[in-house]
């Protein structure tokens, strides 16, 4: 028989955590809603407080003292999520616990090319700062501004340099976590070699704060490049974007840093709600199927690096992949066309609510994926509109959808995600890919989860959360359902 939790005393239990944290770090009233609020503005939930430790012992302290009041403690970064993993339910019993005030960088290691830096340190000032000793660290999203190491990592977060240095996962030699049972262990370490048992570290990488709570990281870094090339170009299948990949591929290797691809809706949004955005091409061809952002990064001086990328292209255009190209002149120009790809998803914003979809195929297997579910989504529901944009070079789609003109967003949410879920994401498994490429799960996915994740994987998750989390104090409801939680997969 189960051991009934506690009935919580809120007075001493608040009181508890304002001795820990300071009085002016747990909040109970006013307006939380940076906190409870999630990004894209889906889910109002409620915070029984939000507490922001300073140290790593005092989010062990945080920890213990939820667990003996029998709390559960849902994490949180820069809450620039989108499955709903970072905020807490509607229920009013859970204790946000926001990483923000431990946001410094602790040490730069110049001669073993890492970083520690811990959980609440944005992203983008962690590029500044290892900037500024010509290191450079390249994970790289649309919401660095706002986006916290803690958050990439407990996500796995990709982004556009996925194609040369991998996701979040990649770029981790080490972590700092506080477990369930409110100790510390520390695994900072800056070696690329370290065979001394199970990857703990990789374990709790996309965990999405339900097996403990990353603290602090050791990240990997790399010299900046010396110069980069930056191009335009536009195809008129996605077939032959996957053809100017391969080719690309061939020429410049490891120099082949970024490869974006972004259909015409998608680049049309910028247009609409950014028009100082000077959009390449748009006067030859502004209707163009598909347009490619290609970027190259080598040692060379900046005349070789573009002398190569011209190769590049011209080649492409010689074979009938490229319709039109252009290359950046200028370092205002390549921040500017990758200022449209990052200004995508808040078009979208401007435009209405949407269906999200983070999906990754094969790369062989896109064109095909694109076609097939483009029609099935067509005839489903005429007049839809498809948001399709991504990270092409690693097989990671944002493949969007939204309300037909003149049909209210809200509404159209409401009423039809489930089903374009079902279309999207089966076609999705019949095409070998995943429904969750670098957004993670949260509890927006949760319950879907089930029909596409084997009961033999699901299970194992099951045993390992409740070996790390025996009493589901992490995050509950997020990555697994509540049903598999309570092992009835």
């Amino acid at each position: 028989m189960n051991t009934p939790e506690p009935t919580i005393d809120l007075p001493a239990f608040l009181n508890s955590l304002r001795h820990i944290v300071g009085e002016a770090n747990v909040l109970t009233d006013g307006d939380l809603s940076a906190w409870t609020h999630d990004w894209r503005k889906r889910v109002q939930g409620k915070a029984l407080a939000v507490v922001r430790p300073a140290t790593t012992e005092e989010v062990a302290a945080v920890v213990r003292t939820c667990d003996a009041h029998a709390t559960a403690i849902v994490p949180q970064g820069g809450n620039t999520g989108l499955v709903l993993g970072s905020v807490p339910d509607e229920s009013g019993t859970q204790v946000l616990l926001s990483l923000s005030r431990m946001n410094r960088i602790r040490q730069i290691d110049s001669d073993n090319l890492t970083v520690t830096v811990e959980a609440g340190c944005v992203l983008q000032a962690l590029q500044n700062a290892v900037a500024e000793k010509g290191l450079y660290f390249p994970l790289s999203l649309a919401a660095e501004g706002s986006c916290t190491i803690g958050g990439n990592l407990a996500t796995n977060a990709g982004g556009t340099q996925v194609l040369r240095f991998g996701n979040t996962r990649d770029l981790c030699l080490g972590l700092e976590v506080v477990t369930a049972e409110g100790t510390i262990w520390d695994g900072l370490s800056g070696l690329r070699k370290d065979n001394t048992g199970y990857d703990l570290r990789n374990l709790l990488i996309g965990s999405e704060g339900t097996l403990g709570v990353i603290t602090a990281a050791t990240m990997k870094l790399y010299p900046q490049p010396t110069s980069r090339s930056v191009a335009w170009l536009h195809v008129n299948q996605l077939d032959d974007a996957v053809q100017v990949l391969g080719h690309a591929r061939r020429l410049l290797s490891d120099g082949l840093t970024g490869f974006e691809v972004m259909g015409a809706f998608a680049r049309s949004l910028v247009v609409k709600h950014f028009p100082q955005l000077n959009m390449p091409l748009h006067e030859v061809a502004p209707e163009a199927p598909y347009a490619i952002l290609l970027e190259y990064a080598s040692a060379d001086d900046d005349a070789t690096t573009q002398d190569r990328l011209e190769q590049v292209v011209g080649e492409a255009i010689e074979k009938g992949w490229v319709t039109d190209a252009v290359l950046a002149a200028q370092l205002s120009q390549a921040a500017t066309m990758w200022q449209i790809r990052e200004h995508i998803s808040l078009a979208q914003s401007q435009e209405g609510l949407n269906i999200k979809h983070d999906i990754s195929i094969p790369i062989s297997r896109i064109a095909a994926f694109v076609a097939h579910t483009d029609h099935a989504l067509a005839q489903a529901i005429p007049g839809v509109r498809l948001v399709n944009f991504g990270h092409l070079g690693d097989g990671n789609l944002h493949y969007n959808v939204q309300a037909p003109l003149g049909v209210d967003a809200a509404s159209f949410l409401e009423t039809q995600e489930i089903r374009i879920n079902t279309v999207v994401f089966d076609a999705v498994l019949s095409f070998g890919g995943s429904i969750s490429a670098e957004h993670g799960i949260g509890s927006l996915k949760a319950e879907t989860l089930p029909h596409y994740k084997s009961p033999v994987a699901l299970r194992m998750m099951r045993q390992i959360k409740t070996a790390l989390d025996p009493k589901n104090r992490f995050n509950p409801g997020r990555v697994l359902p509540r049903s598999v939680e309570a092992g009835q997969e």
